[in-house]
C-alpha cells in the first residue's frame, strides 16, 4: 500500500515508522520543514520514544518512509491517509479546529476516488461525521462511504511506549458507514500485529465500534475516566493529610479486591491528553457536571500544594522555591498544560521567587517558556517536586544548599536522603 501520514508529532512519527516496517511505501507529511528535515536524516525530532530511533533510520534507509511537506501530492498518491495533528483547547475549554481543518482542506485537494481516510486525531464526539466529511465533500465532490471512505480510529498509545501499545490495546473503528468501517478493519488489520490478551472480553484485534460517534466517545470516556479518577484519589489523600492517614496505603488495600481501581494521587494533571480531552468531553455534553468538576479539582491541586508547603515553612514571602520538573510527566520532555506554570504561579502569589530544574530542558529553554532556570549550586529554602524524573529519585538535602523543607508531589523522592529536612509527601504521613 501507498500511505501518508499527516502530522509527524509523538504519535504520528511512530505510527508512520510502524506502517513503514511493514514494507509499505508511507509519505509522512508535516507543515513544519525543520522536522521534515530531520525525519529525512533519519533523526526524531523529539526524545524519548522507545526504539524510535532505530526504527526510524531503517524506514528511512530502505526508502519506505519518504518524509514530506507536500500533503497534497502525497494524498494524490495515497490508498490510505491517516491524519494524527494535534486539537487543542481555548481560555474557555472549547476546542480549536484550526489544524484539523488545515489538515483536511489540504487531503480534499489531494483526494482521489477510493481513498480510505483515517482520523486518529481526538475529536469531539459527532465531528468526523458533521463537520470533516461535510468538508471533504464539498471540496471534492466525492461522498464519504460511495466515492471515498471515511472512519474514525482513536490513537490509544502512550508517549514513549507507542510500539508496545499499538499492539497491547485494541484498535478501535467507527466508519460512517459499513463500508467505510470494513475498510478500515482490514487496513488496521494489515498493518498491526497484536498481543494475545486472553482476559479481553473479544479477541485482540480491530474492533469495530458501530459509528464514528461511538469511537470518538471511547476515547473521551477511557481518557476523562483517568482524569476524574484522579481528582477523586487528590480528595482522599488531602483529607488522608488532614487526619493522619497514608492515602497510598488506604489505595494499597482498596485496590486488591476488583471492583477499586484508585489511581495515584498527584500535584498536578499536565499534558496534551488529560486535561484537554476531559474538556473536550464536557464541550459536548452540556450535562457532563462531574467531569467539569474534576477538571477544577484537579487545575487546583498546584496552588492547595503550596498552601500546605507555605504552612510547613511558616510563610513563603521572600524565600526562594526550587520546582523540579518542568514537564508534565517524568521521562518526556513536554510541557504542554504541565502543573509547573501553576506552581510556579501559586509560589509567586505568596510573594516567594520560584525556580524551576528539569533535567530534560536547558536554561534557555525553560526561560522561553517565561520560568526562571535554577543553577546548580544556588541556594534555595524550599523545594517542591512537580515531575516524577528518575533523575529526582537519587537526590539528597546535600544537592541543593539551604532547603530547609521540601514537598514531594510524586512521591519520588527517598525520604532517608532528607532526613535532616521537612519532608511532606502528597498522601503520606510523617517522615
Amino acid at each position: 500500500m501507498k500511505i501518508t501520514v499527516v502530522g509527524l508529532g509523538k504519535i504520528g512519527l511512530p505510527l508512520a515508522v510502524q506502517f513503514a516496517s511493514g514494507g509499505h511505501v508511507v509519505y509522512g507529511a508535516d507543515i513544519a520543514p525543520s522536522v521534515v528535515a530531520a525525519v529525512s536524516a533519519g533523526i526524531p525530532p523529539f526524545p524519548g520514544e522507545h526504539q524510535l530511533p532505530e526504527k526510524l533510520a531503517e524506514a528511512v534507509a530502505s526508502r519506505c518512509l519518504l518524509p514530506t511537506t507536500d500533503t497534497v501530492s502525497a494524498v494524490e498518491t495515497s490508498d490510505v491517509v491517516v491524519v494524527v495533528v494535534p486539537l487543542s483547547i481555548d481560555s474557555q475549554g472549547s476546542p480549536v479546529f484550526d489544524a484539523v481543518d488545515s489538515a483536511t482542506r489540504d487531503i480534499a485537494r489531494g483526494l482521489q476516488p477510493g481513498t480510505l481516510v483515517l482520523y486518529e486525531t481526538t475529536l469531539p464526539v459527532g465531528t468526523t461525521r458533521t463537520r470533516l466529511a461535510p468538508m471533504l465533500e464539498s471540496s471534492t465532490g466525492l461522498r464519504p462511504g460511495v466515492d471515498f471512505f471515511l472512519a474514525f480510529s482513536p490513537e490509544r498509545v502512550y508517549s514513549g511506549r507507542v510500539f508496545a501499545d499499538l499492539a497491547r490495546y485494541p484498535k478501535l473503528v467507527g466508519g460512517v458507514d459499513e463500508a467505510s468501517a470494513q475498510r478500515a478493519i482490514e487496513f488496521y488489520s494489515k498493518v498491526l500485529s497484536f498481543d494475545e490478551r486472553p482476559e479481553l472480553a473479544e479477541r485482540n484485534g480491530v474492533w469495530d465500534m458501530g459509528s464514528p460517534e461511538a469511537a470518538e466517545l471511547a476515547k473521551l470516556a477511557e481518557t476523562t475516566y483517568r482524569d476524574v479518577n484522579i481528582a477523586l484519589a487528590n480528595q482522599f489523600a488531602l483529607y488522608a493529610q488532614r487526619i493522619g492517614v497514608d492515602i497510598h496505603q488506604v489505595i494499597e488495600a482498596c485496590n486488591s479486591q476488583p471492583f477499586s481501581h484508585l489511581h495515584r494521587p498527584g500535584i498536578a494533571v499536565g499534558g496534551h491528553c488529560l486535561p484537554v480531552y476531559s474538556q473536550i468531553y464536557a464541550y459536548g455534553d452540556p450535562h457532563a457536571s462531574v467531569t467539569r468538576a474534576a477538571r477544577e479539582a484537579n487545575a487546583a491541586m498546584p496552588s492547595k500544594i503550596i498552601d500546605l508547603l507555605e504552612h510547613a515553612a511558616g510563610g513563603l514571602d521572600g524565600r526562594r522555591a526550587l520546582v523540579l520538573g518542568a514537564a508534565y510527566r517524568g521521562g518526556v520532555k513536554e510541557a504542554a498544560f504541565s502543573g509547573v506554570f501553576a506552581t510556579a504561579a501559586a509560589l509567586r502569589e505568596r510573594r516567594a521567587e520560584p525556580l524551576v530544574h528539569d533535567p530534560l530542558f536547558t536554561p534557555e529553554e525553560l526561560t522561553e517558556m517565561g520560568l526562571t532556570a535554577y543553577r546548580q549550586g544556588e541556594s534555595v529554602d524550599c523545594v517542591v517536586v512537580q515531575a516524577d524524573h528518575s533523575e529526582y529519585r537519587n537526590l539528597s538535602s546535600a544537592d541543593i544548599p539551604g532547603v530547609k523543607t521540601v514537598f514531594d508531589g510524586r512521591g519520588v523522592l527517598d525520604p532517608a536522603r532528607w532526613a535532616d529536612v521537612d519532608l511532606l509527601v502528597l498522601g503520606r504521613i510523617g517522615h
